[in-house]
């Protein structure tokens, strides 16, 4: 997600909270402001969580001039049996997170591993990205960027925890060590963590620690079981979709078939007749279109009551977008001239005496995770909670705020375990959450006072819209006899994917989306021509974890032989580079 840049081309607000970390008067900003700051970073502004137990004035003193990433009490709680819970600082949906951060702070804690345990955060600036400044799992930078986060969190509570037991055990805190989650005095005495984890976390939080030499690690770098493991290959695990709160109603939204479309006419009179609906509300939904949300005790009678609407849309004011009329008019803008990437002389093209040229078109694809979109929001007249698997907690929450009218800090949003997600679960428009909201302020002005869950189906989920863009490659490549590039003559026709987004001010340039160029040419010196056009298309999208080569057609049939027997794509010999 994140080619790489310079600092500089950051927003200067961002740039500021890299350089001096949280403003301390980001909540005295007027709302105006800060609507406007969210909109440029998705920053959002949370309450630091109840975990830090009463200090002394040093320890105040002392916590006050460590940033919210680097409180160990946001990030480790210790209980009276030594158990050790590590909150981390993203999203858990396959990728290893959940286990890799606790591995890496339980190292420097010298916590016995068998002992460790781990869950997600909230949007509390505690747990943005160190490195970015706001909540953000992507870009594969959890570890690069919070990796000595996570060492300094677990050496400061293991100072503290030494400290603690020097006081006890009457002795200096340098004649002690630690292992595997105990104290340990030169005369033989024992402490474990639990008996020490009260007074040490009222100690002072020491600003300056030492780190392990890596050749001393025990835990990282060796044979570890995942955390989640047991808890996925028996079943037993919850996600975001499984969540239930005492009263919880489920809705289910009656989409438009075209993106942006109204409602034109709505029969609603069948759907109450169904067993457990509640109400039958008609919401907002993303890109200005309409829906008809209904709300019951579960899926099943909200999904019944969803069929049993009347419901005639209004599409007459948005486009309605045809596969066939796309590509046609893809293949004719790749012919134009555009905006270009690299402008190299395309002289020796023509004569050069080796040629190639392809064409390759990747499709529309859904995210299609295995868990579908949900998002539950319990809501109050002056705060709401929600919980959602959230790839960036502080901009959706700070969206729910906006969305609910309320204030950015009345919002606790909790990061719940997600099935998947591919990127779908960072929509730059928000529109998970968003639409949950939405839903939720509708059910309590019809006088539902209970918490909803907003779920869409396998079918919402595959058609509800944010693809990966379709786009069209279109190559023609001449050669030496040796087989040397002498011209490389490439176009590119797509949605541009960071075109709305809070990355465009620093990721678009003279036309071009760095997305959609990243892997072209460099880091070869190929003497290439790259001419890029953006269309703008009815078809909301996004970006997609995953990346494929899906060759449409071929102009060389033994090019497309090679391609289909291709398994490891550096290998067989062809132009990669361009096809990415």
């Amino acid at each position: 997600m994140f080619p790489n840049m310079d600092r500089k081309e950051l927003p200067r607000a961002l740039q500021h909270i890299m350089e001096h970390g949280r403003s301390t008067t980001a909540q005295a900003m007027p709302r105006r402001s800060f609507l406007k700051l969210t909109g440029a970073l998705g920053l959002a502004v949370g309450i630091f969580p109840d975990l830090a137990v009463a200090q002394s004035t040093d320890a105040d003193e002392a916590a006050a001039s460590l940033k919210p990433t680097e409180q160990p009490s946001a990030f480790v709680q210790i209980a009276p049996s030594g158990e050790v819970t590590v909150t981390i600082n993203r999203l858990e949906f396959g990728q290893g997170v959940q286990t890799a951060l606790p591995m890496i702070l339980a190292e420097e804690l010298d916590a016995d591993w068998n002992l460790v345990r781990s869950q997600l955060g909230t949007n509390d600036m505690a747990y943005v990205d160190p490195l970015f400044g706001m909540h953000l799992t992507g870009g594969s930078n959890t570890i690069k960027n919070s990796f000595t986060q996570y060492r300094e969190l677990g050496a400061r509570v293991r100072a503290m925890l030494l400290a603690a037991a020097a006081t006890r055990l009457n002795v200096d805190a340098s004649t002690l060590r630690t292992e595997a989650g105990v104290v340990l005095a030169s005369d033989g005495r024992k402490l474990g963590y639990g008996e020490l984890a009260e007074a040490a976390m009222a100690l002072p939080v020491p600003q300056k620690i030492a780190l392990k030499d890596p050749k001393d690690f025990r835990i990282i770098g060796q044979p570890t079981r995942r955390l989640d493991a047991q808890a996925k290959s028996s079943g037993q695990q919850s996600f975001g979709i499984d969540f239930k709160l005492p009263g919880q109603l489920t809705a289910v939204v009656a989409r438009p078939p075209v993106f942006g479309a109204k409602i034109a006419s709505l029969d609603d009179s069948a759907a109450p007749a169904v067993k457990g609906v509640k109400a039958v509300l008609r919401v907002p939904l993303d890109r200005g279109a309409e829906g008809v949300a209904v709300v019951a005790d579960g899926y099943w009678q909200a999904s019944q009551g969803r069929d049993a609407l009347k419901v005639e849309w209004d599409t007459s004011a948005v486009e309605k977008v045809d596969s066939e009329q796309q590509l046609a008019q893809y293949r004719e803008m790749a012919t134009r001239p555009g905006p270009r990437q690299f402008d190299s002389d395309m002289v020796p093209l023509e004569t050069a005496p080796l040629k190639l040229e392809a064409e390759f078109v990747f499709p529309y694809l859904a995210h299609a995770a295995m868990e579908p979109l949900n998002c539950t929001v319990r809501l109050a007249d002056d705060h709401a909670e929600i919980w959602m698997g959230s790839q960036s907690a502080g901009p959706d929450a700070a969206a729910a705020a906006i969305a609910l009218g309320l204030k950015p800090e009345q919002v606790v949003l909790n990061v719940q375990m997600s099935g998947g997600g591919f990127g779908r679960r960072f929509s730059s428009t928000y529109d998970t959450v968003v639409e949950a909201c939405e839903i939720a302020k509708a059910a309590k002005a019809a006088g539902l006072n209970a918490p909803i869950r907003a779920l869409w189906s396998r079918e919402d989920d595959m058609r509800g819209g944010y693809y990966r863009p379709m786009h069209l490659h279109r190559a023609r490549i001449g050669f030496d006899n040796q087989g040397n590039v002498l011209a490389w003559d490439h176009s590119i026709v797509g949605q541009s994917i960071l075109t709305g987004t809070v990355f465009e001010q620093f990721m678009v340039k003279n036309g071009i989306d760095a997305a959609t160029t990243e892997g072209m040419r460099n880091p070869y010196p190929l003497p290439m021509r790259l001419t890029v056009h953006h269309p703008k298309v009815n078809v909301p999208v996004l970006w997609w974890a995953q990346r494929r080569l899906h060759p449409y057609r071929f102009r060389d049939r033994d090019l497309a032989r090679r391609y289909s027997a291709c398994n490891r794509p550096r290998s067989c010999g062809l132009p990669h580079a361009a096809l990415r």
